[in-house]
């Protein structure tokens, strides 16, 4: 059995998976976004000759935001007088009724909205270059999402989704690397070599200060990377949704998780017959490190694509942790008692659909940022951004396209995995008996 004192270290440390630093990239989020402000009343809201409703404001960011596309499209298009017209009566005619509710809980983005519009409108009747309006568009854009945020209560749906996929992504990839340390820590058990466990324990840590410290690495060259904010968003969901895949048919196939204890194991046996120190602390660091690199990365998106949820998404991550350390200690003593398999099973589903939010929000940023087509879907219901920012969903005929074609691909690839290839395994075996 493993001792006491060296299990508590591991917990310990599972229970750091995603370091403190880690939320360095989540804390910002929420505190840009504090706790909601108070919703404006009617009779707040009253102050104007026409007063507006909160639903109906938020209506109208809708036309907001397609009289700003079409404004992009006039300039592109060369016709400016209709573009200064159109970025006019989308001021004019539509968010000069959001502003009254607006200026009740946040008069600093009426400011900088009401700022951009005029500079636009400067813009385009001064006949500036389209870059330069389309820079200034990109930005608007922005300022209207952020405008929608501080007007719609965050909600229900949002908050337990958004929490809910925090938790996955800890809890799955701390229950991995807890299953990677059984089967190493059984190895030493099984070959009477225990004293060794405690260069294991400490390449573990050094794998989690490691993890923390690629977060902060990946956060700085974010941050200086001479691209706009959108196209650092689309890149890091992208990413995500590569690991997310590989993770979700690593799960399936559990092939690559044969190659991988393979290659561990033999990296173990190799430091234990020269009785390395040091090679048995890469050992540890290496079964880490995987699965820290792997949540860091799958954090960045979600904070990037959570704004204003940044609390939740803490909340997610520390009930996951509370649980991660409850089912590693129930692991390390009950052992293949526990339903591990199917938890990893069930949790391919949840990861696939975690991995088609990242895509909508990595396509729509790209919309924000003009690099790729935006196609309305005007007869589609629109959800609240906040849970449009948690699902993905965005009603554009690229964004769901994309997503569908992600959705068609895990569909092709289960069938192959779980039917095709062993009906064809079998098949081959009775040929050759």
């Amino acid at each position: 059995m493993i001792g006491h004192r060296l299990l508590g270290v591991l917990l310990l440390a599972l229970a750091l998976l995603v370091p403190a630093v880690t939320l360095v990239g989540a804390l910002p989020q929420a505190a840009a976004q504090p706790a909601q402000p108070q919703l404006p009343s009617p009779q707040l809201i009253a102050v104007s000759q026409q007063a507006i409703s909160r639903a109906e404001a938020i209506r109208q960011l809708a036309v907001v935001r397609a009289s700003i596309d079409q404004t992009l499209e006039l300039v592109k298009q060369g016709k400016i007088e209709q573009a200064f017209t159109q970025a006019r009566t989308g001021y004019l005619d539509h968010f000069e009724y959001v502003e009254v509710p607006l200026r009740v809980v946040a008069p600093e983005l009426t400011a900088d909205a009401e700022t951009k519009f005029a500079e636009i409108r400067s813009l385009i009747k001064s006949g500036a270059p389209v870059e330069t309006v389309r820079a200034n568009i990109v930005e608007l854009r922005r300022l209207i999402d952020d405008t929608e945020r501080r007007l719609t209560d965050t909600g229900f749906d949002a908050i337990a989704v958004v929490a809910g996929q925090s938790f996955l992504i800890i809890f799955r990839e701390g229950l991995e690397a807890v299953l990677l340390l059984t089967a190493l820590l059984g190895y030493l058990e099984a070959t009477k070599s225990t004293q060794y466990r405690k260069p294991i324990a400490w390449g573990v840590i050094s794998g989690l200060a490691a993890t923390g410290l690629t977060y902060l690495i990946l956060r700085f060259v974010l941050a200086v990377v001479p691209v706009g904010r959108e196209v650092l968003e689309a890149l890091v969901a992208t990413a995500a949704v590569a690991v997310l895949l590989y993770i979700s048919f690593w799960l399936i196939a559990r092939l690559e998780h044969r190659r991988w204890m393979e290659f561990l194991r033999s990296r173990l046996f190799t430091a234990v017959s020269v009785g390395s120190t040091l090679a048995l602390v890469l050992v540890g660091f290496t079964a880490m490190y995987r699965e820290g690199l792997e949540t860091a990365l799958l954090y960045q998106a979600l904070v990037e694509f959570g704004q204003g949820l940044g609390w939740w998404i803490v909340l997610g991550l520390a009930v996951g942790l509370v649980a991660l350390a409850v089912v590693s200690y129930l692991i390390f003593k009950l052992g293949r008692r526990l339903p591990v398999k199917t938890f990893l099973v069930g949790a391919v589903l949840l990861l696939m659909a975690t991995s088609v939010a990242f895509l909508g929000n990595a396509v729509r940023s790209l919309q924000t940022a003009d690099l790729v087509g935006l196609t309305p879907l005007s007869g589609w219901p629109h959800a609240p951004i906040f849970l449009s920012q948690a699902l993905g969903y965005w009603p554009s005929v690229q964004t769901l396209a994309s997503q569908a074609i992600l959705v068609a691909v895990y569909v092709l690839g289960a069938t192959w995995l779980l039917l095709v290839r062993p009906r064809r395994a079998r098949e081959a075996r009775w040929v050759s008996g």
